[in-house]
């Protein structure tokens, strides 16, 4: 099969589909194999990209969906959809990001992170499918825990967990409260070495200043030795030599 014709066949499945279609599911359709798969699908993406195209194609774990771009989103819901727009609030994002950096994660420990309850806002991810429930923790209760979902990669735009932004470094305490000792040590320091380089920068600078200094007034004196000397010369050149008596006896 030919790439422009694989192209076409891919964009169908995906379009028809409308929901993330894994490469095994496209090998089984196209009869090819996984790397030529994702080799036409990336030509594809760059396609679109270049002809500024309203779809897109984006990876959601270990498979590839069709959709419309992000800056178009507010054409289409004002055609497609009355709803109220589902805004997530400070605290909903929190939890979410709470969740995603924390796979398989209960509801007891998301409250131990956020110091509060969070029923109610963990209901509303669910609800919003962004997070789902991922089994039974093997503990005293059997804790269910919680992990993002694929909406959530689709909507943010990652295709797995490792994409996430890196978090600082931290610690818990006592209390099992999140300290940020070491960032702030790590701060210091960095605040030091430059107070330091300062420092060096501005004795340097000193030294230089005295140096300079020093060099002036040798020259200085070296100047006014050349020029006593060269005043005594002129004086000893000005001095009449003493006459000679003559018919004096000694």
């Amino acid at each position: 099969m030919e790439i422009n014709q694989a192209k076409g066949v891919i964009e169908a499945i995906l379009f028809s589909a409308g929901r993330e279609v894994k490469i095994g599911e496209l090998m089984s359709a196209l009869e090819i194999n996984s790397s030529e798969i994702i080799t036409i699908i990336e030509s594809m993406k760059a396609d679109y990209q270049e002809q500024n195209r309203g779809l897109q194609i984006i990876n959601v774990g270990e498979a590839y969906q069709l959709c419309t771009k992000q800056e178009y989103y507010e054409y289409l819901y004002a055609v497609l959809d009355k709803r109220n727009k589902p805004n997530l609030s400070q605290a909903a994002l929190e939890t979410l990001a709470i969740i995603a950096y924390n796979p398989r994660i209960t509801r007891a420990e998301i409250e131990t992170i956020r110091g509060v309850g969070s029923d109610a806002i963990i209901y509303k991810l669910l609800d919003y499918n962004l997070i789902k429930e991922t089994g039974k923790l093997d503990a005293p209760g059997r804790p269910g825990t919680y992990g993002v979902s694929t909406e959530f990669f689709r909507i943010f735009g990652f295709s797995n967990l490792d994409e996430l932004p890196e978090l600082p470094r931290y610690k818990v305490d006592e209390n099992k409260q999140i300290v940020i000792d070491e960032i702030i040590e790590e701060n210091s320091n960095k605040e030091k070495s430059e107070e330091q380089s300062s420092e060096n920068s501005s004795k340097e600078a000193e030294s230089s200043k005295n140096q300079a200094d020093e060099n002036s007034r040798e020259e200085k004196s070296d100047e006014k030795m050349r020029t006593t000397k060269e005043e005594k010369r002129q004086d000893e050149n000005l001095e009449a030599p003493m006459p000679e008596r003559e018919g004096e006896d000694f």
